[in-house]
């Protein structure tokens, strides 16, 4: 669904001061609802997030035992999704992984993107970020992320009353550094190998085969195979695919797990999420050959689904009612009914489905956004306090939606609600990394607030937010 993010949450007024003083070095990542990209803007750059609710929980269910051998398990990273289709990952911190969805439609089976968030976590154990990220080749991608990750993360912590969840964004500003290119190349190469020692060892202690680690670096050799010819291995910032493979198959398959095959019930679920992202990253046409009728798989029905809905709205319904009877209790196609419904015009039908959605997932963040948003398109006055109530317990979930601030937005101000309307439209633009628009509306709903109170005490925080400097291209 197409949603952008975040709304006040009863802040301590003696957070401001707080907040204040972690802002000018952090900021929060603007994120969409399920598989709508959008670009968190940052002083005219963009970095396409995606949010879908059944992928990320997946991501987690992948990563938690990963991160558990990593030993940072109590604070493990958030998984962020790019809609970037190139197979690749990074760690801008120690607090987030940034995933494109291009490995999860690459890779066939689980253990290749577990291989994928061992490496990265190897990243973040290792300290590998401290010592390498702020001298990285790509500084200024990594300085976008951190500004925008960083606001967001400023107005969550304004709008928790959270000096410390203010000032956790404080470190995602990373800065470049003057290191010799070829060294610093040499120094990247080094720590990318450490990282993929470091991910065999994660797999080895949580019982789970390399081989789908393996698997990636021959895809990635066939893909260099003309390039590596004449390549200059010490201009690279990876070790070559090949060698990396060539350095880890011994020990790879030495381990009593390699041979074992993936979790069938994880199996599974990859399957469902990767025709989900194609179905929603391609179109309609691309994903009916990819997925033709004659494949009566639940995987392939999904993507036809999601086809149907792209091209008929919510005419695609009859489609979604027989995928629905296939698995009555997956709330992930209630959702997908609701977005058809609420997205071709008829928000009011689209409310059952994703309280059904919210029956069996009540935690979701994503389906009570879902929901507040169905509430308040359908232009029904009675259901506004629902739908204050359901957006702020989402945003307390989930403080990178800028769909729920900007719903809540509409809310309040149909309610008479206008500076408490502004406040959350600031917020919301805030997350989206649009800081001189979320500027205006803070001032704006300032003059209406009583001055010392939590709410102004946020709007001040956003009136007074300056964005750091990026670190000029190369």
């Amino acid at each position: 669904m197409y949603q952008l993010e975040p709304a006040p949450a009863q802040p301590r007024a003696r957070a401001s001061h707080l907040v204040r003083k972690a802002v000018s070095l952090a900021c929060s990542a603007a994120i969409l609802l399920p598989l709508v990209s959008a670009p968190v803007q940052a002083q005219g750059r963009s970095l396409p997030l995606v949010r879908d609710a059944e992928t990320e929980a997946l991501l987690r269910d992948y990563a938690k035992p990963i991160f558990k051998a990593a030993g940072i398990s109590n604070s493990e990273p958030e998984i962020i999704l790019v809609n970037n289709k190139s197979f690749n990952a990074f760690v801008p911190d120690s607090r987030r992984m940034f995933i494109n969805i291009g490995v999860l439609l690459e890779a066939e089976t689980p253990s290749e993107v577990i291989g994928v968030i061992a490496h990265e976590t190897g990243h973040i154990s290792g300290r590998h970020l401290v010592r390498l990220r702020s001298a990285a080749a790509n500084a200024q991608i990594i300085a976008v992320i951190g500004m925008i990750l960083g606001a967001g993360a400023a107005a969550a912590g304004a709008a928790a009353g959270s000096g410390q969840a203010a000032s956790g964004g404080a470190a995602a500003v990373l800065g470049s550094g003057a290191v010799g290119q070829r060294s610093l190349l040499s120094y990247q190469r080094s720590e990318e190998a450490s990282a993929d020692r470091a991910a065999l060892k994660y797999l080895n202690a949580t019982g789970q085969s390399a081989r789908g680690m393996l698997k990636t670096f021959e895809r990635m050799s066939e893909q260099q195979f003309f390039a590596r010819k004449y390549a200059d291995p010490y201009a690279q910032s990876h070790p070559m695919a090949q060698d990396r493979y060539n350095s880890l198959v011994n020990d790879a398959q030495k381990s009593k797990y390699f041979n074992k095959q993936d979790d069938y019930v994880l199996q599974y679920r990859h399957d469902q999420v990767r025709a989900k992202l194609f179905a929603f990253s391609n179109h309609p046409s691309s994903t009916l050959r990819a997925y033709p009728r004659s494949d009566k798989s639940p995987a392939a029905q999904y993507a036809r689904a999601i086809a149907a809905m792209k091209s008929r709205g919510k005419g695609a319904v009859k489609e979604i009612d027989a995928l629905i009877r296939t698995q009555p209790n997956n709330p992930y196609y209630y959702e997908l009914k609701g977005q058809a419904l609420l997205e071709g015009g008829d928000p009011k039908s689209a409310i059952a489905p994703f309280r059904k959605a919210l029956s069996f997932k009540p935690q979701e963040p994503q389906f009570l956004v879902w929901l507040g948003y169905s509430l308040v398109a359908s232009n029904n006055n009675a259901y506004l306090p629902e739908a204050e109530r359901v957006l702020k317990q989402a945003i307390q979930r989930d403080p990178n939606s800028g769909v729920a601030y900007s719903q809540l937005a509409i809310a309040h101000g149909r309610q008479g609600e206008r500076a408490e309307a502004d406040l959350a439209t600031a917020k919301g633009l805030m997350v989206i990394g649009d800081f001189q628009s979320a500027k205006r509306y803070a001032a704006r709903a300032q003059k209406s607030l009583k001055r010392g109170t939590p709410a102004w005490l946020q709007a001040d925080d956003i009136v007074a937010y300056k964005p750091p400097d990026l670190p000029k291209g190369r």
